[in-house]
């Protein structure tokens, strides 16, 4: 597995090695679980060559958040992404993506950022869909995989792929989950033994909401109070930062649409904030 740290390293690989091929592309943040391995594999199987990208990217984080803190593990990374097949690993450093001060950014229009996660991160998807945008136009690939966990951020990218006319075809892949049913995420390296136990009621209270909506038990607009009452039920220790319910494309739903329903879910336990979601 080649390890590229400039722009000018991958694109020489890419001319000597990729340009005859159809390459997949798993961008992430490091820290790797096996969400993202599932990513990687759907690749290496579907593709003729796999990229993956390592970039914490700071223009998606808050001023409150955990950008310094976040989890890394280069070494571990590395290691499971050369056991896996994967023919390149992309791993710059903020400077080589953001050289100097951009001139220009990315605009989305409130009706996508005043919704879910994009409520209560201000600016987050802007700079998602600007690290998103930079990493497609440097390693030029034929398919790209996201994890559907963060679905807001999937279907932003669908978007500016469709806007943009992006030659990319974009994969969502399933959620893959603990044990105990809770989503994995690298922050969940910040939890506790006993935390993590506790938030797998996350994705539990979201099974129940399912079953209460489908069985006519529980209108739309209850949604959020049922889930908090849920929520309490277990510990007093998690604190839902939202609740909403959408159609697929995260849509507004004016009556139930089963088989177009997507649900999703922002929980503090302590400081810190994991995310959910589940389709019905």
């Amino acid at each position: 597995m080649f390890v590229a740290k400039t722009i000018n390293a991958y694109q020489e690989y890419y001319e000597n090695t990729f340009k005859s091929g159809q390459i997949g592309f798993v961008p992430t943040m490091g820290f790797l679980h096996d969400g993202h391995i599932s990513l990687v594999r759907e690749s290496v199987k579907n593709n003729d060559f796999t990229v993956v990208s390592i970039f914490v990217n700071p223009k998606q984080f808050g001023q409150n958040e955990d950008l310094a803190a976040y989890p890394k593990d280069f070494n571990r990374d590395r290691e499971r992404l050369e056991t896996e097949g994967v023919d390149l690993l992309f791993f710059p450093d903020e400077v080589e993506i953001y050289p100097e001060k951009n001139q220009l950014s990315i605009h989305i229009l409130p009706e996508f950022t005043n919704i879910l996660c994009g409520r209560f991160r201000d600016s987050h998807f802007e700079g998602v869909a600007l690290v998103v945008l930079k990493l497609f136009n440097i390693i030029r690939p034929d398919n790209a995989y996201f994890g559907q966990k963060d679905y807001q951020q999937f279907q932003l990218i669908q978007t500016m792929i469709d806007e943009f006319n992006l030659a990319i075809k974009l994969h969502a892949m399933p959620i893959i989950r603990e044990k105990s049913g809770l989503a994995m995420s690298s922050r969940n390296s910040y939890l506790s033994p006993s935390d993590k136990l506790l938030a797998a009621n996350i994705y539990k209270g979201l099974l129940h909401i399912e079953e209460q909506v489908m069985a006519n038990n529980l209108s739309l607009k209850d949604v959020s109070l049922e889930y908090t009452n849920y929520l309490k039920l277990k510990s007093d220790k998690m604190k839902m930062q939202y609740i909403e319910v959408y159609d697929r494309r995260l849509k507004p739903l004016s009556q139930l649409e089963t088989g177009n329903m997507f649900m999703g879910t922002a929980v503090f336990i302590g400081n810190v904030r994991l995310i959910d979601n589940i389709l019905f």
